[in-house]
């Protein structure tokens, strides 16, 4: 699943194509992602794009005729086309630009999202957005903040990372990687994580989340980004998907857990 880097990356990747531009054609197939397609989705067709933006693993395009979320799902990508392409089977939902510029939702499992919110609904108020947390890259992610949500809590510490109501966009890849990262063995019940450890957490959530920007994010099975380009920074993971593999710090034999039914890569002698 596309987490955060990869979602900024897609972000940044349609801004040039869309931002000031007016949308003159909306497509979307007669297949159902998340939720099925609502015809008002036409109503952004004329539409002039005022801002790109991002909110947790959710893109939002604002216009002066309303607002398009979209969110990747499990195997979702946007791609831009510098003109229009006949649309593939997992092609399954379009924006023409008045540059005649495409941008396209491919969406193999259809996981995906794409909802369209009035002029005077905007999507932050809905409840897809409204509980979520704080933006890991943002100034209120901070290791006080930090601190005060996990004193009370019980469930691990791997496990709050990828809590959308605590801190938003931190999927399995980058949770594994930034507790080897700073040495905290991922089963530690949350509340005993010391304020100095959510200090060392916040810096490096914020390293290994810009670094992973900057590399075009992350692919492990078929992420893209809206140029095309793969992901690079696989090649940085230390812990994810490296089981049985020796600890590029210490020479120990990675290991695996499943937590809350996802896979958690660990290196037992690194991480107390």
């Amino acid at each position: 699943m596309p987490e955060l880097p990869e979602v900024e990356v897609t972000r940044r990747g349609i801004i040039d194509p869309l931002l000031a531009h007016k949308i003159s054609k909306v497509y979307f197939d007669d297949k159902s992602l998340r939720k099925p397609f609502s015809q008002d989705l036409k109503k952004l067709e004329n539409a002039k794009v005022l801002k790109v933006e991002r909110r947790a693993k959710y893109i939002i395009i604002t216009t002066d005729k309303g607002y398009l979320l979209i969110h990747l799902g499990m195997t979702g990508h946007l791609k831009v086309n510098a003109k229009p392409c006949q649309l593939s089977i997992h092609d399954h939902f379009a924006i023409t630009t008045d540059s005649n510029v495409q941008i396209v939702l491919n969406d193999v499992r259809r996981f995906g999202l794409v909802e369209y919110f009035g002029e005077d609904n905007p999507p932050c108020e809905s409840s897809l957005l409204k509980s979520l947390g704080v933006e890991p890259l943002s100034e209120d992610f901070t290791a006080e903040y930090l601190f005060k949500r996990l004193n009370r809590l019980k469930k691990s510490i791997k496990q709050a990372l990828m809590d959308n109501s605590i801190v938003v966009g931190i999927g399995n890849i980058y949770a594994s990687e930034i507790l080897f990262d700073t040495s905290i063995l991922p089963t530690r019940s949350s509340h005993s994580i010391t304020l100095q450890e959510c200090h060392a957490i916040v810096k490096s959530t914020v390293k290994i989340l810009n670094e992973s920007i900057k590399k075009g994010g992350t692919t492990i099975r078929d992420f893209e980004g809206a140029d095309g380009k793969l992901g690079y920074f696989v090649q940085n993971l230390k812990v994810y998907g490296h089981y049985n593999e020796p600890c590029q710090t210490c020479g120990t034999k990675i290991e695996k857990i499943v937590q809350g039914q996802r896979t958690t890569y660990y290196c037992p002698h690194c991480q107390k």
